[in-house]
């Protein structure tokens, strides 16, 4: 009887025990659970800050329809996509955020990240910045990427002393002339109000006994309009982005010369992205400069085109006007080199248009 009672008081017993065996068990994983998962969240948490994406914004001078700024814009969707969004361009053109005299000196203080400039705009800081204005040292594409590669190392060396650095660079269509007036020779040229947008296109406004007189690309058409200005050097692509028909009825396709933009990075900004990042910023780069001298290509037949279309007289120059050009280009040359010294030189002697 004993033994049975043992018995069954026993088995409430066992069962009891594994009641809370199974309960303590539940309750460890419960706990295991809500511990893995708050490890888990804050993983996630600490993997989003150390990914949290840097954001540059980038100051840029020409309104949207310039090949220069669909370019940049492409180039930040590039970048995005590229470092999986670790990496962030937000465009603000049209010199909205900037003036377009002041992004350079942006950049280097790190007041903006990243910026486009028009390279001979920088002409009175170092003579290299005016290399590509010189009339008629490179007057079609071909030449335009020789002078490029020339001077690139050159370039690089500047900038790097002011703490920026080189991503890409891009022309612009070959410079012609706009005027109210034909121009037919040089002497068409004296006494007028020439937009000046960089020293040496002031140089060559003083050489043709015109008066420059500074005015950035968006002031264009109230330039005009007021009088401030009667004729300008520039590409189809301004002409074209400013409605040049508005004001003037001539375009003389000189072809004087091929400028450039470049986009400048701060080169501490640079250094303090991860390696992977800055390895794929710099493949967009390359891509970006790539594109921009296709864009520029059929930009400039496209441009040309539309201001035909839009009814400004399209002509080609005359000879005794091309003879002139040519010769206040030699001038621009030679002071150029004798400013430049060994430097500009030594870039001279290894362009081989």
């Amino acid at each position: 009887m004993f033994k049975t009672l043992v018995k069954v008081s026993a088995q409430p017993l066992a069962t009891a025990n594994s009641a809370k065996n199974i309960s303590a068990t539940h309750l460890f994983f419960k706990h295991s659970t809500l511990l893995t998962k708050s490890l888990l969240t804050l993983t996630a948490l600490v993997s989003s800050a150390s990914f949290a994406a840097t954001r540059w914004d980038m100051a840029t001078p020409y309104v949207d329809a310039t090949h220069h700024t669909q370019n940049v814009i492409q180039f930040a969707k590039d970048v995005k996509q590229a470092t999986k969004g670790e990496l962030e361009i937000v465009v603000h053109s049209g010199a909205s955020l900037i003036k377009h005299t002041e992004i350079a000196r942006a950049v280097r203080t790190q007041q903006v990240t990243i910026g486009e400039v028009f390279i001979g705009i920088l002409g009175n800081s170092d003579p290299i910045y005016k290399l590509d204005n010189i009339p008629f040292l490179a007057t079609n594409f071909e030449q335009a990427k020789a002078l490029y590669a020339a001077s690139k190392s050159t370039l690089e060396k500047k900038l790097d002393k002011d703490g920026m650095m080189l991503l890409y660079s891009v022309p612009w269509p070959p410079q012609g002339i706009y005027s109210k007036a034909p121009i037919k020779t040089i002497d068409d040229l004296k006494g007028g109000k020439m937009r000046a947008y960089s020293p040496t296109l002031s140089r060559l406004s003083v050489l043709l006994g015109a008066t420059p007189t500074t005015v950035q690309t968006v002031e264009i058409p109230q330039a005009f309009s007021t009088g401030i200005i009667d004729m300008m050097i520039t590409s189809p692509t301004t002409g074209v982005s400013s409605q040049a028909w508005d004001y003037l009825s001539n375009y003389t396709d000189v072809q004087a010369w091929i400028p450039k933009n470049m986009v400048i990075v701060n080169k501490r900004a640079f250094k303090r992205l991860p390696k992977e990042v800055q390895g794929e910023l710099l493949a967009m780069a390359d891509k970006a400069e790539k594109r921009g001298w296709e864009m520029a290509e059929k930009e400039t037949v496209e441009k040309t085109k539309a201001l035909s279309d839009n009814g400004i007289t399209v002509a080609k120059p005359s000879a005794e006007l091309m003879s002139s050009l040519k010769k206040v280009g030699d001038v621009m040359a030679k002071e150029w080199a004798d400013e430049a010294g060994a430097e500009g030189k030594a870039v001279l002697d290894a362009y081989h248009p």
